[in-house]
């Protein structure tokens, strides 16, 4: 054990800062008279709001355990080794505040290969070992109890993972590797790269035990005492556990292609972990344990030291704590308290919003429109979603009418909202229908009251500019579909006071939103840059390049969708709005197609239609337009489109649309689904040399989202 020791002193020399996870060892008498159990307890000493992790000094005090219990299990004096963690918490795997301080290939491979070290002496003990997954559970967390070699797991388990992937590693301590060989290569390609892959899918305790990784389960509130009871009862023998004969045939290839089919439709080859993980997860087919953790040290060290890790990292970062506090906000202690919300407009939006604000605000919430037509179908709408979250359990009966009662419409906005705190205009997307809105509610809200527009584009200020009081009005530009993207655009115009932004703060972090405080600047941070890059991409098509070069020229970005997917998603009218905005502002840097608009004429969804199952150019949108004959190679393509994005970028953060460059990559990771695995967009524009070609510098600072300096 020497060499692992000094493998793992070494890195906690490198990880000065580690909150050390220690490995308590107590002794219990196992019911039924079935022996001395030896029990280890994983706690970091803080509560469930700093989770346990495992870096190099938390390793080596679980090695110092087990020298303890190897030596017990040696002489006899326990009979098996089982591993919990503290209440709510197993372990959620890696710290990886180290990982982010690694500047060597080899200190890399060192922390692979210590963990490995460590969690292969528990599979090596003299006696059984068990883990009982109390709590969450991830990464190194998940693995470590994949070493024992019997598992039990709480009913009451909200997230179970091996998120790796989805950061841009492979699970390194064992999860390629023993997970095929204990569940099959489909349920361990479900956990690995399905789940990480899309946006790191938890599963719950119940699925846990339902894929096999666990042998048993049972519920939180005497889980301890019914998994040591079920451990003696394995231990005598009135418990045999089966587990199902793993299918080491063809059916383990073609899982594995199904692992490739998933990583390719998702980021196309861009991002090298899913196919590292997939490379080793198939050699793990002939069962070497250790020829698949000598590939798993040996792939950790690698992405550790490449780009996509630091800039999954990067992202993860962003979206974890850049995200709690958002930067340039005003102190939360101004934020007014708000007690009733108003939505003007019952449409689809509006009616998203009231259902959002109900549900995370549980406060009441009116609805206005022109008629009470309009109003009864928007708290129709937000009633029949409420019924459709009582259909799948996600509420009770009580709740569902608590939800209902607290949403209700009316013709009057005097009556509706006289005593509302807060009121969201999300109408037409027009400045002068705007304008009247915001006038005729200014004379009918008190004083106090905070004025918001939804709008994706038009300028606040303008918005404002009528009003005796300018400086309670903020935008509030949500993203559709409401209730899954996480970004709330918050925009201060110019006369917007510090407690009606911190009001507007303090709504937000109420609705579980992601909010960036943005400048009123022309469409704000999401819709500038979409804009602005599929403005080049309308363009190369417009000119002559055909769809197809097109589509394959961005894919190396690894986008959620293609960009012509993106427009039918967005609808061309508002793309063509957004871009006739835009080219109002900025009209050397952003075009307006006649194509794009020749297809909102026509009253057409996009470009594509579905035929024989297969997604082809509508002949009837070809025909409307009209193209240049000049062809661009896809390289050529995707350059143009990156110079334009990196030229935007660079001019919004000298205009102070936001704080920073991060603010950017955050925006664009929740509110246009950019890939958490390339950072957003400017760490990928730094790596690919694009900002320093058109900025002539790079937009984050080393070791940022890279290696350190």
């Amino acid at each position: 054990m020497t060499n692992t020791t000094e493998l793992l002193k070494r890195g906690a020399e490198l990880f000065p800062g580690e909150v050390v996870t220690t490995a308590h060892v107590r002794h219990l008498d196992l019911p039924l008279q079935a022996g001395r159990l030896a029990l280890i307890t994983l706690d970091n000493g803080f509560d469930h709001t700093k989770p346990t992790t495992f870096g190099p000094g938390s390793l080596l005090k679980l090695s110092e355990a087990l020298d303890q219990v190897e030596a017990e299990a040696a002489d006899g004096k326990v009979v098996a080794v089982a591993i919990t963690g503290k209440p709510f918490i197993f372990a959620v795997g890696a710290d990886l505040k180290g990982v982010e301080l690694l500047k060597e290939h080899g200190d890399a491979l060192a922390i692979g290969k210590g963990g490995h070290e460590v969690f292969k002496r528990i599979a090596a003990l003299p006696v059984p070992s068990f883990t009982f997954y109390n709590g969450a559970a991830m990464g190194g967390g998940v693995e470590v109890g994949l070493h024992c070699t019997y598992r039990t797991v709480s009913s009451g388990v909200p997230a179970f993972s091996l998120p790796e992937v989805f950061l841009g590693l492979v699970p390194g301590w064992g999860g390629c590797t023993i997970l095929p060989n204990l569940v099959g290569p489909a349920n361990a390609v479900k956990v690995v790269i399905e789940n990480s892959m899309s946006q790191n899918k938890q599963l719950k305790g119940k699925e846990v035990f339902e894929l096999g990784i666990a042998d048993a389960i049972f519920e939180p509130a005497d889980f301890l005492e019914q998994s040591i009871l079920w451990a003696a009862k394995v231990l005598k023998g009135d418990v045999a556990v089966e587990r199902p004969e793993i299918d080491r045939g063809d059916n383990w290839d073609q899982c594995i292609a199904w692992g490739r089919a998933v990583a390719d439709a998702k980021v196309h080859g861009a991002a090298p972990a899913a196919y590292r993980a997939l490379d080793i997860m198939a050699a793990a087919k002939d069962g070497d344990l250790q020829k698949g953790f000598d590939a798993e040290d040996v792939a950790l060290a690698d992405l550790i030291m490449g780009g996509e890790l630091r800039a999954g990292i990067y992202s993860f970062n962003l979206v974890q704590r850049r995200a709690k506090k958002p930067f340039g906000a005003p102190d939360k202690s101004l934020a007014r308290p708000v007690s009733k919300i108003g939505v003007v407009g019952a449409g689809l939006m509006a009616s998203q919003l009231a259902l959002l604000f109900a549900r995370r605000l549980e406060v009441p919430v009116v609805l206005t429109d022109i008629d009470q037509e309009r109003i009864d179908k928007g708290v129709g709408y937000v009633h029949g979603e409420i019924d459709k979250l009582l259909a799948k359990g996600r509420v009770n009966g009580d709740k569902a009418n608590k939800l209902k009662g607290l949403v209700s419409g009316h013709l009057d906005k005097a009556t509706a909202f006289g005593d509302a705190d807060f009121v969201i205009e999300a109408v037409f997307e027009e400045m002068g229908v705007k304008q009247n809105v915001l006038a005729e509610l200014e004379a009918v809200v008190s004083p106090t009251t905070i004025l918001a527009t939804n709008t994706s584009s038009l300028s606040v200020t303008e918005m404002a500019s009528k009003l005796q009081h300018p400086e309670r009005v903020v935008g509030f530009h949500f993203f559709n579909p409401v209730a899954i993207l996480p970004l709330l655009e918050i925009v201060r115009a110019e006369k917007t006071d510090d407690a009606s932004l911190a009001t507007a703060f303090a709504v937000a972090k109420k609705l579980k939103k992601t909010a960036v405080l943005t400048k009123d600047a022309p469409a704000f941070v999401v819709n500038r840059i979409l804009t602005r890059f599929m403005g080049e991409i309308q363009s190369v098509i417009d000119e002559g390049t055909p769809f197809e070069t097109v589509e394959k020229a961005v894919q190396p970005l690894g986008l959620p969708m293609s960009p012509i997917a993106l427009l039918e998603l967005v609808g061309p009218a508002i793309a063509l709005h957004v871009s006739e905005t835009l080219h109002g502002a900025f009209p050397e840097r952003f075009t307006v197609s006649e194509n794009l608009g020749k297809v909102v004429k026509a009253g057409k969804r996009g470009f594509y239609i579905w035929q024989d199952g297969a997604q082809v150019l509508d002949p009837e949108v070809l025909e409307l337009l009209s193209f240049g004959d000049s062809v661009l190679s896809e390289e050529q393509v995707l350059a143009r489109a990156l110079d334009a994005v990196a030229q935007e970028i660079g001019l919004m953060l000298d205009e102070g649309v936001v704080g920073e460059a991060q603010d950017i990559d955050l925006c664009m990771i929740t509110g246009a689904g950019w890939p958490f695995h390339l950072g957003g967009i400017t760490p990928y524009l730094d790596r690919e040399g694009v900002s320093e070609r058109v900025n002539g510098k790079k937009f984050l600072a080393p070791g940022l989202a890279s290696l350190p300096a």
